[in-house]
């Protein structure tokens, strides 16, 4: 089969890595990651996040990335491209758009919580959030989701900012906006880690970051691990495989994809860096939940010298990671719309946000004046998150890891990976047996179904990834041509 000739590309190997790393490093690091590692002990779920990482985060990544730099397109064309060149069965590009898909379902509700970070950046500005308690900066985050004006006007604001860069292009617009963005995101991320080493706490917010307690691994921890690992790398959404098209032959994959999950990691553990110190010096809660960011720091900042000053850089901050993500998650909807459908770039991007604005407005309305609507027990704000992150993603990885370890010719990704004999023989090990059973137990717990805890019957997954592993080998001369429609 002949090779899809590259419609666009980065400008450089860094290019690639700043838009992934933007698309990996959003609210999820810096503001689920700090809050999960104070539920979980810290330093105990550290080291579990970062085992996971290792094991279910890298060999994902670089599976999205070869696919879409081999099949040159949007998720849906570039698996059916690849999926065409095994001479298999069309119906894997479904795969494509359900990560096209579940990217899209994740921006319509994720451009509301980025909406929460702009408006606080003004708030710190305008002394709004000038409180003496928890409890009522727990009343003006409230009284902001109650307003569907206040709250509607910030998602729209994120919303018009992410297709304004988008339209302009991969290099002109994206990769531009990164090259500043992410730099000055590290920047700010520097200086507030500065300012925590002089707040009085930076001992115990290390020690509480970087101590190990083997009494706090347990199941519950070890699936939050799982599950944030997965979900922190923009994996199973369309964002990676979209940005993966661009990058230019000859690049290592293996050695990019270690970068880009290096940054992303050591973002999450400089935001713990930077919070949990602020957190211990003012005698607070380091498992304070997702309120964290929004109400004990808030307070925090108040009581400290220049916190005015260091709460706004922090919010900013906050507000560029959600911006970089949710550039990654149009991405691949305009890709698709201007590849497939020969639609401007800008056209495709107005086409693609005219729809965002739609939903995203009713999921804002869910806080506010369509709070009684939840149809089956959830409001539309609840259903999109629920529907990706437990349902789409997890089948999702599923998915592209079987399709990649059991429906394509094996010299397509070896080729591709580029990776020496032992290194390819270990990715393949991952996706085919590895992978698969570690997602699947992370879908079945946040399904509630897992009827084990996977630290003290660990022996559970041990024994699925072995039986995974000898059923493959035996069986896979006969289920292959089935799995691949050939």
């Amino acid at each position: 089969m002949t090779r899809e000739k590259p419609k666009n590309l980065w400008l450089s190997r860094w290019g690639f890595i700043l838009a992934a790393t933007g698309s990996a490093v959003g609210l999820g690091n810096i503001w689920k990651f700090p809050y999960i590692t104070g539920e979980y002990g810290g330093g105990a779920f550290v080291l579990m996040y970062l085992a996971c990482i290792l094991a279910i985060g890298i060999p994902v990544m670089m599976t999205e990335i070869a696919i879409g730099r081999r099949g040159r397109g949007s998720p849906i064309d570039a698996i059916g491209r690849v999926v065409r060149e095994s001479s298999g069965n069309p119906l894997w590009k479904a795969v494509g758009g359900m990560a096209m898909l579940a990217g899209f379902m994740i921006l319509c509700f994720y451009v509301v919580v980025a909406g929460w970070a702009f408006a606080y950046t003004w708030k710190m500005l305008d002394g709004s959030l000038a409180a003496t308690s928890v409890d009522t900066l727990g009343q003006v985050f409230s009284q902001h989701n109650a307003n569907p004006w206040q709250l509607g006007g910030w998602s729209v604001l994120v919303s018009l900012l992410t297709l304004a860069i988008v339209a302009k292009g991969v290099q002109q617009g994206i990769e531009n906006a990164v090259r500043w963005m992410m730099p000055g995101l590290a920047v700010m991320l520097l200086v507030l880690v500065g300012y925590a080493f002089t707040s009085g706490g930076f001992s115990a917010g290390f020690d509480f970051l970087f101590s190990f307690d083997a009494s706090k691994i347990t199941g519950e921890a070890l699936l939050a691990a799982l599950g944030h690992a997965f979900f922190t790398l923009s994996l199973a959404s369309g964002a990676i495989l979209t940005y993966g098209s661009y990058i230019p032959d000859g690049q290592s994959i293996a050695r990019t994809t270690f970068v880009v999950a290096l940054c992303d990691t050591s973002v999450a553990l400089l935001a713990g860096l930077a919070i949990f110190p602020i957190i211990f010096a003012n005698g607070m809660s380091p498992g304070a939940g997702p309120g964290l960011i929004f109400m004990s720091l808030p307070l925090a900042f108040q009581q400290m010298p220049f916190g005015t000053a260091f709460g706004v850089l922090f919010f900013a901050m906050v507000s560029i990671a959600a911006l970089t993500s949710a550039i990654s998650m149009i991405e691949a909807t305009v890709a698709y719309l201007n590849e497939k459908h020969g639609i401007s770039r800008m056209k495709s991007a107005v086409l693609a946000g005219g729809v965002l604005l739609v939903i995203s407005l009713l999921a804002m309305l869910s806080f506010n004046l369509m709070a009684g609507w939840t149809p089956l027990g959830k409001n539309l704000f609840d259903w999109l998150d629920y529907l990706t992150s437990r349902w789409m993603m997890p089948l999702g990885g599923i998915f592209l890891v079987c399709l990649a370890g059991y429906a394509l010719r094996d010299e397509i990704m070896r080729d591709e990976l580029g990776l020496p004999p032992l290194g390819y023989a270990l990715w393949l090990f991952m996706v085919r047996y590895v992978s698969p059973v570690l997602i699947m137990v992370v879908f079945l717990h946040a399904l509630g179904w897992l009827g084990f805890d996977p630290v003290t019957e660990w022996y559970w997954i041990v024994g699925a990834i072995g039986l995974l592993t000898v059923l493959g080998e035996v069986l896979r001369p006969r289920v292959l041509p089935v799995l691949a429609g050939r």
